[in-house]
């Protein structure tokens, strides 16, 4: 089976926050979760993925760029996206369905915006979708706290299902390229 792993504006100056902006929870966790992902990623033979948002830093400098503490691989892909969705006005489903991707696994920011929106997308347009629990964040809001919103999205993202295709909720810990989406089918 093939795989990607798809890192979702791990940029700078969104997880560092900036005077406008607070910083997203667990900034410095994240970021070592994101390191992690990656060498499993490489060890998986994953193909690696890394989203940009434009409006981040004005779309420039180093605030626009993936976190200097990220690892990223020469080998990467890097899209740029206008909206919340990666997959909207980029080349990234192309890119996957060239590749023959089954399996995605996902990570990044911003929980409520573009990981959800990622992970439904991916479900509909035929991808099995692994969610690393512990590898996305955000920075609340005037309703929930970011700790909630993380939580509520574990909880509704895991067993998403699109009839064929659907989202697993796992940790970084566990072994994230041998997916357990057939488990769940087979029940």
């Amino acid at each position: 089976m093939k795989q990607a792993l798809l890192v979702i504006d791990a940029q700078q100056e969104l997880i560092e926050g900036n005077e406008n902006e607070k910083s997203v929870l667990n900034k410095e966790k994240l970021v070592e979760t994101i390191n992690l992902v990656i060498e499993k990623a490489k060890e998986s033979d994953a193909i690696i993925v890394f989203v940009r948002d434009q409006d981040v830093a004005g779309g420039e400098g180093e605030g626009f760029q993936v976190h200097q503490s990220i690892n990223v691989p020469p080998a990467s892909e890097i899209f740029d996206k206008q909206a919340s969705n990666s997959f909207y006005g980029t080349p990234l489903m192309g890119y996957l369905q060239d590749h023959a991707i089954e399996h995605l696994v996902i990570m990044g920011c911003q929980t409520e915006y573009c990981i959800d929106s990622a992970v439904r997308t991916a479900t509909i347009n035929g991808f099995d979708v692994t969610l690393v629990g512990d590898g996305h964040s955000t920075t609340g809001s005037s309703v929930l706290t970011a700790e909630q919103i993380i939580a509520h999205h574990n909880f509704i993202l895991h067993g998403h299902y699109n009839v064929d295709h659907f989202s697993v909720v796992r940790n970084s810990e566990e072994d994230l390229f041998q997916p357990t989406h057939n488990n769940y089918r087979n029940s």
